[in-house]
Formats: C-alpha cells, structure tokens, sequence
C-alpha cells in the first residue's frame, strides 16, 4: 500500500517531506523489529522516544518514518503533531478500517472490566452473534483463543485483530478500554456503539499522579466522538456525578440508586448468586449467575444495561450471563479436592481486594487465609492500604511476592506490613510465593478458604526484567500432588 493511501484521515499533519508514495508493506513501532518496506512510528515516550531509534530502524529497511519532528535522515517523513494519533488511523487503513463494519462495545472502569467483558460475550453470542473479545487475559474469537499483552493492545495490534475478527465473520467485538490505552489515543478514530463504565477507586497512580487526571483519562471514552451510546453504574458515586457532568443521555443501572436497569431479591451463594434483574417498562427476569460475589450482580447488571441499549432481549440476557460458569482468575474457585476451598482472583488493588475478601467473607465456615502481594514499580500508596484492607477482613495473611519487577521484593513487603500491624491479624512474610502457597495449603484446615490474591490469570512473575513462568492453578495442583 502506498504511504500516501495511509494517511488518509490522519489528523494535524504539519508536512511531509519527501515521495508520499512509496511502497509500504508493513507497520512497526519498535525498530527492533523493523523490516524491509516498514512504516516506522517515531513514538516519544516516558522513558524512551522512538526518535532516537530511527537511524536503525532505516539502516534496518524502514521505507517511511511517521515522526513529530523532521529528522536529518535521508528518508520519506510525515511529520504529525501526534504520533500515537497517526498510528490509530494509518493502523486502520492498513487493515481495511475492520471497526467500520463491526458494533463495538467497550467496558472501562477500575475493576470488573474482564467479567463484564466476558459475560457481554456471552450475552452478544446468545442473542445469535459472533462475537470477539479483546481484554486483559487475552483475546478471543468465538472458541478461538488469541494471547495479547495489554488490557487494550497497540494501534497495530488492535487492528490486526479486528481484521481478523471480521474475516472469521464476528459482527460485534467487546473491548475492555484501559485508562492507559485512552490516554496514549491507542483508540483514537474508533467510534464504539455502546460504552459503559464499570466503577471508579484507586489504582494506576504511578501513572496518572492523581485521581482526577485518572478518572478524567476514562471519561474521555464518553465524548461523542468515541461512544454512540453510554450505560454507568449509578451505584458508583464518581460515575454517578462525573455522567451528571457529562451532559449526555445514558442508561443507568444500579442496587441501590434509582435506575432503569436494576436488580433485587438478591440472594448471595458459595458458587453464585440470584436476583430479579428489571428493566423498566420492559421486561423482568430471574437469573441465576454462576459467579459469587455482590461485585459480579453488578458486573451482571452493567452487562444487561449494555444488552438493553443494544436492543437484546431479557430471555437472551439471562441465558447469556448463565451460561459463563467462570472468568479465568476472577474469584475462580480450583478443584482442589480438599476439606478448603482455595480461590484464585485477580485482585491487585484496595477496592478489589475488599470486594473478593468481603465476598469470600460471607461464606466462609472456617478461618479466611489470604495470600497477596503487590507490585512493583507501580503505585507504592496503595500497599498500606492494601495490608490494612487485608489485616481487617481475614484470620491471618500470608505476605509474599507478587510482580517485583525492578524493585527489592522485601522493601514492597514492608510497606504492606506498615498497613497491616495496626489492625492485630495474625500475618506471615514468606516473600518466595510458591513457598508461601505451600505453607497456606499445609495450614488450612477443612472449611477454611485460601485466597490467592493478586496473580489471577496471569502465568508468570516478573523479576528484573525477567518473566518466569508461574502459574497459580498449576502451582497448587504440583503442591497438592506431592502431599
């Protein structure tokens, strides 16, 4: 394809220097991995700026550069004001624009993103539609499973596989929508037909440095540009003041709030829960979810309110959300075998730990063990609350790694441990977490619950750099067959 054919649409181009219509055979944005015929993107970034990698992206066999700045190389340039905004669009025209002719419907919000992205799958498909998934433990078309890195992939990859979706036939694709992919405009160009807002609570501070600028990175889906359609969980109080603000029709749901789209006569199991899910003057259904938790009701209800706006009916909804009987590491209960339970979830944040500790809480006949940690070179004002959250809800912690990353594993310890002192629960520190998994499956007894917090769907631990591979489910079951 022609580089002038790519940049059609493409947003605040300042010049272009040099033939506009060389061959272009492929799309790169780390030069690394640049190829004869790539279009490199100049992308500057917080730690790094692509700028100074594009002598040997062309030494490499780049045929264009997209940049921000002309560079002294003898090689065709557009000049842009914004990179990460060229790259959205010429992505999309490489791939034939596949968002044109797919309904999107994205999920953003703190937690419940994955959940409510699978039971939306779900839902879509039961209503008679292929339907992908792009989110944080992968991607998906139909049973075909896809494994990507981010929550929302790159410009480059997000197209490829919208492409790939409408060629295996999908008409609707759900995406969760990170803060992150929204403020580096990995989306930028794409219009969604129904976008909803799960909640709003602490986490990416490392980023964003505040709250305000972390919700104001989210509520940018909701411009007209990007949503055609809005639902939000009334019950959050955030999105509730933040969709007044916003000036725009929007479909609500919620528990407690007056909402269109709502639920009672909820009741909470071990392995599910029931309720009445109502939509006003429309219809009204028992459901039967398979999934525990009060957070996964409203996961539930935010899935039917996105349903609603689409047109689906409530016979469909409820078949959809019953049918999903697990979301990988989300409050995923392990067979185990044993007298205990043992629970794998996600949770890497204040909110998310209470909600899984609170909800494991309530239908636990035994001692609550929870085993977290926290990340590392990520937001360090979150550890303490994390340990004061855990001290509070269980019988004893376990304290070890989770992704260290770059930093010393005991100096993240200690500042869970400053949270937790306070609150009097019994706590161990065993910074090795197989090690510390062992010792929680040796201690438990029957009828006491074992979270492990943190690592949910992810199969590795990441320590200087390095990703070894570490997965929870097969940890256990290696543990448990030894004992």
């Amino acid at each position: 394809m022609k580089l002038s054919a790519l940049l059609e649409r493409v947003p605040d181009i300042v010049a272009i220097h040099g033939d506009a219509q060389v061959e272009i055979d492929n799309l790169c944005i780390d030069s690394r991995k640049v190829k004869q015929g790539s279009l490199f993107f100049c992308t500057p970034g917080l730690r790094m700026d692509a700028h100074d990698f594009a002598p040997q992206a062309v030494q490499a066999g780049a045929a264009a550069l997209i940049v921000e700045r002309y560079l002294p190389i003898d090689c065709p340039q557009v000049e842009v004001r914004s990179v990460r905004k060229a790259t959205s669009v010429i992505a999309a025209n490489f791939y034939g624009n596949p968002a044109d002719h797919l309904k999107l419907v994205g999920l953003t919000g703190t937690k419940g993103k994955t959940t409510g992205s699978y039971l939306m799958k779900a839902v879509i498909e039961a209503a008679g539609h292929k339907t992908g998934y792009i989110g944080t433990v992968g991607s998906m078309i139909g049973d075909e499973m896809i494994p990507t890195k981010l929550t929302t992939p790159d410009p480059l990859e997000v197209q490829a596989l919208l492409r790939h979706m409408l060629d295996k036939g999908a008409e609707y694709v759900v995406m969760e929508v990170s803060a992150h992919a929204l403020a580096m405009d990995r989306l930028y160009g794409m219009r969604f037909a129904v976008g909803a807002f799960t909640n709003f609570s602490q986490d990416h501070l490392d980023y964003f440095g505040t709250m305000d600028a972390y919700l104001a990175a989210k509520m940018a889906f909701f411009s007209p540009e990007m949503t055609e359609k809005i639902v939000y969980n009334a019950d959050d109080e955030t999105a509730k003041e933040a969709f007044a603000a916003l000036g725009r029709p929007a479909l609500s749901v919620g528990i407690r709030e007056a909402s269109e789209v709502y639920a009672n006569d909820i009741e909470i199991g071990e392995r599910g829960c029931s309720f009445m899910l109502t939509y006003h003057r429309h219809f009204r259904v028992a459901i039967a979810l398979k999934l525990a938790g009060i957070f996964n009701v409203y996961n539930a209800l935010l899935t039917a309110g996105v349903a609603c706006a689409l047109g689906i009916d409530g016979e469909d909804i409820r078949r959809g959300l019953e049918s999903v009987r697990n979301v990988p590491g989300r409050i995923e209960l392990l067979e185990t075998e044993t007298p205990y339970r043992v629970i794998l979830d996600y949770a890497h944040s204040p909110d998310s730990l209470e909600n899984i500790l609170t909800a494991v809480r309530g239908t636990t006949k035994g001692r609550m063990i929870a085993l977290f940690g926290c990340g590392g070179d990520r937001d360090r004002s979150k550890r303490p609350i994390m340990g004061e959250i855990a001290g509070r809800l269980a019988d004893l912690c376990i304290l070890t790694s989770d992704n260290p990353r770059n930093e010393d594993p005991f100096e993240i310890l200690k500042q869970i441990e400053a949270g937790i002192r306070g609150t009097g629960c019994e706590y161990i520190v065993i910074e090795n977490r197989r090690e510390a998994i062992r010792h929680a499956l040796e201690i438990a007894r029957p009828g006491d619950v074992v979270v492990l917090a943190g690592k949910g769907h992810e199969t590795y631990q990441e320590i200087k750099g390095v990703k070894h591979p570490f997965d929870e489910k097969i940890v256990v079951s290696e543990l448990l067959a030894v004992r």
